[in-house]
């Protein structure tokens, strides 16, 4: 049986992990934390993102101690520093994605309500969680069409012809991420997510025991860190 917090939890969890860069916490008080967001993705059934993120957030742990020790000239010292830099937001983009990879935009509507959220902060949540797939769907209808042409067709065109990718890739995503924006916000207030007054829902939420323990999971590393033990 799959996981499934509540939406409340998960933007629970979200404040936690930026919480990481507000007070500085150590390494060893942030590895804890991020273990417990890698281990919902398994729990979720998300295995492939759990995969890639574990990788992508032991590759940039492993090369703190394996590059910034051994940093000499301007090049390491950026490379050192770059990786030091992200592996200080991963905690943030791993919580991120688990919330919005496992929420609909209902629930999350509902949950924001729940917690007495105001509507100028609904309305622009509602709008992300729809624009990153939008966007992700673009690039593979991009993709497609440029494999179609034979233009820069196969995994690796992006790295071989970075004109091209630049050309017929980024540039149409950039000017089309505007227009999908407006068109998602339009979409919402047509719908009347802004409408003034009580807002009735077909979801419903209800805080379980799972949400219970993966909030003191959460809140664990913190209690640990602040009482001296990390």
């Amino acid at each position: 049986m799959k996981l499934r917090l509540d939406p409340r939890t998960k933007l629970f969890l979200l404040l936690l992990s930026n919480m990481t860069l507000f007070f500085h916490v150590n390494l060893i008080t942030e590895v804890i934390l991020v273990s417990i967001l890698l281990s919902l993705f398994f729990f979720s059934g998300r295995y492939k993102s759990g995969i890639r993120m574990t990788l992508i957030y032991g590759f940039m742990v492993s090369a703190e101690f394996l590059i910034i020790p051994y940093t000499e000239g301007v090049f390491l010292n950026f490379i050192a520093m770059f990786s030091v830099g992200i592996r200080m937001m991963l905690p943030c983009v791993i919580s991120g994605a688990y919330a919005f990879s496992t929420t609909t935009v209902g629930e999350m509507v509902c949950g924001l309500r729940k917690i007495k959220v105001p509507e100028c902060i609904v309305v622009p949540s509602v709008t992300i969680i729809r624009f990153f797939p939008t966007i992700a769907e673009d690039y593979r209808q991009i993709k497609n069409a440029m494999a179609f042409r034979g233009i820069a067709s196969g995994k690796l065109a992006l790295l071989r012809n970075p004109a091209q990718s630049l050309e017929y890739i980024l540039m149409p995503l950039l000017m089309n991420s505007n227009n999908v924006a407006q068109d998602l916000s339009v979409a919402a207030m047509t719908k009347g997510i802004s409408m003034p007054g009580i807002h009735t829902s077909m979801t419903e939420l209800r805080m379980t025991a799972a949400d219970g323990c993966c909030m003191l999971a959460g809140v664990m590393p913190f209690a640990l860190y602040f009482g001296g033990v990390l």
